[in-house]
């Protein structure tokens, strides 16, 4: 995209952070029935504002970190079409950041994320449907692609990975499917701990039991269009793109409004519920906090988190029956 190549001047997080913000815009728009190769200057009258409206829905209003973020690349992509002529007639940039902002307006109290409690159902409506039965090219792809899949969601219930996280992981990271726990790269260039379940490693072996590779890259892409591996695989990487839309494609069979992102919240959710330490939380799954917050909370070793992990985590399995915890 020549969006993303007039970024040359900024930083590799602002690239990163607005390419990202775009892809959560394209599937906004998506949602609208709009594709993203759409000519822009037919975008609709007040879409930006549409767009801060779903974040505010999505994410609540405070904090609004992510809210802010999304909206940055958002600005920064109307400033480009601005200066390429390739907005909507009518619309203008100084029109765009106030009607935006009039959206957004002050902070009010704090709206936790809304999250469908029918959220694992989404794991196992995949592990429930019928593997396709390798006889032919396309049937090996589609059965790849079905146990790739059910990996990535059971490694998104799990440990409530962001989506980049989870695109970024290698088949080392897990030891071929028998680590229990990796050493990740998250926001801010900050590494931390993830602690895995077995089942959840179990479907990471069957996956690479199938594939039969030797490719660096823990997920690939299965489809025609993947061209070559290039060194050690890592050109059949998955995109943070293709892992939201597996969520979207599983979410859609089982009826449920999803994003990676919500799986992080649902696994904050349940961990707290089942009685965990907001600060034990907060190190489980990466989450920067306020330096004041850390002088509250005592510091919590590896054992430690791993002792809270295995405590408060909940499978798929048991949140479904009646009467299980939330």
């Amino acid at each position: 995209m020549r969006f993303g190549s007039s970024l040359v001047g900024r930083s590799p997080e602002t690239t990163r952070s607005y390419m990202q913000s775009l892809d959560h815009f394209f599937n906004f728009l998506d949602g609208l029935g709009i594709s993203e190769t759409s000519p822009t200057t037919s975008l609709p009258t007040g879409v930006a504002e549409r767009f801060a409206a779903w974040l505010i829905r999505r994410y609540g209003r405070r904090p609004r970190g992510t809210q802010v973020t999304y909206l940055a690349g958002m600005r920064a992509f109307y400033r480009y079409l601005d200066r390429h002529d390739l907005l909507p007639a009518g619309v203008t940039i100084e029109r765009t950041r106030s009607a935006v902002r009039d959206v957004i307006g002050r902070p009010g109290p704090y709206l936790a994320p809304r999250i469908d409690p029918r959220l694992p159902s989404i794991v196992l409506l995949a592990e429930a449907l019928p593997m396709p039965v390798p006889d032919g090219a396309a049937s090996q792809r589609a059965r790849l692609e079905l146990l790739r899949d059910r990996a990535i969601l059971r490694v998104l219930y799990a440990t409530g990975m962001r989506r980049a996280e989870v695109a970024s992981l290698t088949r080392g990271c897990v030891a071929d499917g028998h680590a229990l726990e990796a050493l990740v790269t998250g926001k801010g260039q900050k590494e931390r701990t993830v602690f895995f379940d077995p089942d959840t490693m179990t479907a990471i072996r069957v996956y690479l039991e199938a594939r039969a590779d030797r490719f660096e890259p823990l997920f690939l892409r299965h489809d025609t269009g993947r061209g070559q591996p290039g060194p050690a695989g890592r050109h059949y990487a998955m995109s943070e793109k293709t892992v939201w839309n597996v969520v979207r494609k599983y979410g859609e069979l089982a009826g449920v409004s999803a994003s990676p992102h919500d799986f992080r919240h649902d696994k904050a959710t349940t961990l707290l519920n089942q009685g965990a330490q907001l600060s034990e939380v907060q190190d489980i799954l990466g989450h920067a906090s306020p330096e004041t917050t850390k002088t509250i909370y005592a510091h919590y070793d590896r054992s430690r988190l791993r002792e809270a992990f295995d405590r408060f985590s909940v499978a798929p399995e048991d949140r479904t029956r009646p009467g299980s915890p939330a």
